[in-house]
């Protein structure tokens, strides 16, 4: 059975590129344009891995993040945050909301891959 995972961007190119990425190594895909979609997703779904970005209108990801940890299934379902910020300080805000790990745009896809592989179950 292969894993499903959201990418939550409000960039569709961004969600384009994520999204090829992820199908092609077998995941299974679905999209959400902001934080608030993306948390309507979550509700009537179960993904394994989410990626989020941070800077979204409607709702950002750390505020995603802190809403989709109150949700008993995804206490502990990987949350990467895949965004442009990269201050330590928003990294921190990150780890405190529930964020699992943070990458950078833009992404690579091979590392992006690597990440993905150690923090599914």
């Amino acid at each position: 059975m292969s894993k499903n995972i959201l990418i939550v961007d409000d960039s569709a190119s961004i969600r384009q590129m994520l999204g090829f990425t992820l199908r092609s190594a077998g995941y299974q895909v679905d999209e959400a344009v902001d934080g608030k979609d993306g948390l309507g997703k979550a509700q009537g779904k179960t993904y394994q891995l989410v990626f989020t970005d941070q800077n979204m209108p409607n709702m950002d990801g750390l505020t995603l993040i802190r809403s989709l940890r109150e949700l008993p299934p995804y206490k502990a379902t990987p949350i990467l945050m895949l965004t442009t910020e990269s201050s330590d300080a928003m990294k921190q805000q990150g780890r405190a909301a529930g964020a699992t790990g943070w990458l950078v745009k833009p992404f690579d896809p091979p590392k992006l891959l690597e990440v993905l592989r150690k923090v599914l179950p």
